[in-house]
């Protein structure tokens, strides 16, 4: 029994004293593993350096790319290229200027004919004529104009509404052909650079008196330098310009829609006071 005794006490010894060292070993450890970690933290941190660098690379791009766009307006020739750039500058004006006049003249028409309705059941129409004057948009003046007409028929308010409609379709349509004008001249004067560039390259074989690359080269990159310049305006004046006419045409559709519906409230206000 003793031996038993001895034995299992020098096991369990053995066992305790083989825990021990394993909780030192990890306690030995953890600080060893939490320097790596310290260590290791600011290189995680290095990613953050890349959106810097991608930020400079876009910069330096930027700075190419506008270098590169100055380099060929000199060589396309700064006359005809600065004519050719003027008719992009005027015709963004002229479609700018319109794009906000059309999207300000936009006016919900359901709730001016309601509000409309309800002048003319509360006040009569000098009450919806008032209601029309204080109303924003081309539709709210042709309801105005055509309102002051009443005394005179029903005919006269609907030849008035037709007539005053017309005048405001041609403020809608203004300087439309000043921005048609522009997108026809900026190609015009790009093909005109064509033919002075190539009018010098051949002025140039004729100096020289033999045909070379070299010689020729130079005539032809402005021939098609201002070409290309010109195209490029044109076609972004011509985006603009259908927008353009796609809000004057939704903005026609709701003036004709809205005065036949104001005939008929007349018609039926008119019927409704002679009861």
């Amino acid at each position: 029994m003793k031996k038993v005794f001895a034995t299992l006490t020098v096991i369990a010894m053995l066992a305790f004293g083989s825990n021990a060292v394993m909780a030192q070993q990890a306690e030995a450890a953890a600080p060893a593993q939490e320097e790596q970690v310290v260590e290791e933290a600011p290189a995680a941190e290095a990613p953050a350096e890349a959106p810097v660098v991608e930020a400079q690379e876009e910069a330096g791009g930027l700075v190419a790319l506008h270098k590169t766009l100055k380099t060929k307006f000199i060589e396309g020739g700064a006359g005809f290229m600065a004519l050719t750039l003027l008719c992009l500058v005027f015709g963004l004006a002229l479609c700018i200027e319109r794009i906000i006049y059309l999207s300000l003249s936009k006016t919900n028409t359901k709730a001016l004919l309601d509000g409309v309705e309800n002048a003319l059941n509360k006040g009569g129409v000098d009450e919806a004529y008032k209601f029309c004057q204080n109303s924003r948009g081309p539709v709210a003046s042709i309801f105005a104009e055509g309102l002051s007409h009443y005394g005179e028929g029903i005919e006269s308010v609907d030849k008035a509404v037709a007539s005053y409609g017309g005048i405001q379709l041609g403020l809608l349509e203004k300087n439309l052909s000043w921005i048609s004008l522009f997108i026809s001249i900026a190609p015009s004067l790009g093909f005109l650079g064509t033919i002075i560039g190539m009018i010098a390259a051949f002025d140039k074989i004729q100096q020289v008196g033999d045909i070379s690359a070299t010689v020729v080269a130079g005539g032809i990159k402005v021939a098609l330098l201002t070409t290309l310049l010109g195209l490029i305006i044109a076609i972004i004046l011509q985006i603009f310009y259908n927008y353009i006419l796609s809000l004057v045409e939704g903005l026609t559709n709701d003036m004709e829609d809205s005065s036949l519906k104001l005939l008929d409230l007349m018609v039926e206000y008119d019927a409704k006071k002679k009861k």
